[in-house]
């Protein structure tokens, strides 16, 4: 006679794949069931029969999880796609190996209802710079650093040193991104301690409300941050985002910039970022589906108006740092299934309006042509194992007016070619 088999199911505890940035799974008190396969000798209708468990507590554990990101790549990039000019040496090529990113990530649950995540940089990449000098020594910096509570689906808050925007391409995980890196013109203001909103890589110390409603259609972020502050006195900066999903719901605290098939996802959203006398009020849609037998199209908009405004008097003004401006954004791709690649192209443009106080002693015309630019590019990743392991080739070029005298511009444009590596693993 065949031995009885005892299989064990517990219904409350799912093992199933998830993605790769969920929290743990968390511990919960649930009812379980035994499946038994009986001898074939036996003369039942059925070879399985079940019985009931009791409830049965399992007590919380907190865990980790450890990870990594790495971008490195080889590339050539004229000297004036960073620093547009008329002279000839801009034309010249640099060439070099550069690690763009090196990160390594931590998170954990510390309770049923908390969890954490830390994240480390480099702030600078390990290689050729752009003033052609060569960096080998780079000090990490800690680039993430939040604490999240979860009170329910429609509540939760994130507080600490978070990646912070109005916008859907200000807010994917550097992981995910179909285009070889972040657009330009998405959160130019918030990259950097010296920049006007005084950020670190896009990230700012504050507190975030976040949560999901209309059956997780409808997720909403809102939150206050340091902002720029001189004096410990400045107004804090606020910055909101309401997203609604129509077909599959997005639960992920970064997005996704390309889903490669999996899922299907049209999202519209709008938001806004503003402290003091600057404003930024932008809109998106993100469009991931499955088109066809052979993959799926990924399309990435966005529309955004910024304003440091006109205020002079303000010691917190912002009227001379960011200048009233337009900015448009594409991207669109399509990922082939078979032989795991997907062509991509993106456009970009800052169309910079400014007003007389914004322009300083220059003329508002010329001082709008110099600092107005566009970007256009494109490429091909080739994915070994999705986000996990990639290889990305790409070519783009930034378009500036350049002067040949004065208030007489001339268009240039420079370009930028790479061949980027990513491992990601958490």
């Amino acid at each position: 006679m065949k031995s009885a088999i005892l299989i064990i199911t517990l219904s409350s505890l799912s093992f199933i794949a998830k993605a790769e940035n969920d929290p743990p799974i968390k511990n919960k008190k649930k009812k379980g069931s035994y499946l038994i396969e009986l001898p074939a000798s036996l003369n039942t209708d059925s070879t399985t029969a079940s019985v009931s468990l009791p409830d049965i507590d399992v007590p919380f554990k907190p865990s980790i999880q450890l990870g990594a990101i790495v971008h490195m790549f080889v590339s050539g990039e004229q000297s004036g796609f960073s620093a547009p000019s008329n002279d000839k040496s801009a034309k010249d090529w640099n060439k070099g190996f550069s690690l763009y990113r090196a990160r390594v990530l931590v998170g954990g649950q510390l309770t049923k209802k908390a969890s954490f995540f830390m994240e480390t940089e480099i702030p600078s990449p390990i290689g050729i710079q752009s003033n052609g000098e060569k960096n080998v020594k780079v000090a990490p910096i800690i680039l993430d650093a939040q604490l999240e509570y979860t009170f329910s689906n429609a509540f939760q808050l994130i507080a600490g040193m978070q990646l912070v925007s109005n916008n859907r391409n200000g807010l994917q995980g550097a992981a995910g991104l179909m285009a070889n890196d972040f657009t330009y013109f998405q959160y130019p203001y918030n990259l950097f301690a010296n920049s006007p909103l005084q950020g670190n890589f896009g990230r700012d110390l504050g507190i975030n409300a976040r949560g999901f409603l209309a059956n997780d259609k409808l997720e909403y972020r809102l939150g206050v941050f340091t902002g720029r502050n001189i004096d410990g006195g400045a107004p804090l900066r606020t910055v909101g985002r309401l997203a609604y999903n129509f077909l599959d719901a997005e639960k992920d605290f970064y997005y996704a910039g390309t889903k490669l098939g999996k899922g299907k996802t049209l999202a519209w959203a709008v938001g806004f970022d503003e402290q003091a006398n600057y404003v930024n009020y932008s809109t998106d849609v993100f469009f991931d589906h499955p088109l066809g037998n052979a993959g799926s199209i990924t399309a990435n908009a966005a529309f955004q108006y910024m304003s440091g405004g006109t205020d002079l008097s303000s010691k917190y003004s912002f009227a001379t740092l960011i200048p009233k401006q337009t900015v448009q954004y594409l991207e669109l791709g399509y990922y082939f299934k078979g032989p795991k690649l997907q062509p991509w192209i993106r456009y970009e443009n800052q169309a910079i309006k400014s007003e007389p106080e914004q322009a300083g002693s220059i003329k508002p015309s010329s001082f709008d042509k110099v600092n107005s630019s566009s970007v256009m590019g494109g490429g091909l990743n080739y994915f070994f194992n999705g986000t996990g392991t990639n290889l990305r080739l790409s070519y783009t070029t930034r378009t500036y007016n350049v002067a040949t005298a004065p208030d007489d511009y001339t268009k240039k444009t420079f370009g930028q070619l790479w061949l980027q590596a990513q491992f990601f693993i958490f």
